[in-house]
């Protein structure tokens, strides 16, 4: 798949979990926890997720593959998801939509800068640069002019 698609799969990507962030917050509001709406919506989005494989997934891993996976990547990511998605629930409602995700998004940049250079989480190095570097301040004053009063 070419770079454009997958830009604009990566667009779209960004806009569904913005639509999720305003909507489960709204949940969480009327249930007055956001842990609580965190549960409906990781249950749900099993329940999609389990639709989706039945009719897309050709092949499931074997039970040796499946033990080769260390222990603690069948917890990790779900732990920093009911983290992450949950602090989105909590403070969408008090901050705004628009200011919540663009704070998001700027912890999201600075954090897989540092760990693209170093290798962190099993996943490739980037090198940071200074064309990177250009970018993240661009985008953190565009951040902070999203948020000024």
């Amino acid at each position: 798949m070419n770079t454009y698609i997958l830009s604009v799969i990566a667009f779209f990507g960004g806009a569904f979990l913005a639509a999720q962030g305003g909507l489960n917050a709204h949940l969480g509001v009327l249930l007055k926890n956001p842990l609580l709406a965190s549960i409906v919506a990781f249950t749900s989005s099993l329940i999609f997720a389990f639709i989706f494989i039945v009719f897309t997934t050709k092949s499931v891993p074997s039970l040796v593959e499946i033990k080769e996976i260390p222990i603690y990547l069948w917890f990790t990511g779900g732990l920093c998801s009911v983290i992450g998605v949950s602090l989105y629930y909590y403070t969408i409602p008090k901050l705004g939509i628009a200011t919540m995700i663009s704070l998001g998004l700027s912890g999201q940049l600075i954090f897989s800068i540092i760990a693209g250079q170093f290798g962190w989480l099993s996943l490739p190095t980037e090198p940071i640069t200074i064309k990177k570097i250009v970018g993240v301040i661009t985008m953190l004053i565009g951040i902070l002019l999203i948020n000024l009063k």
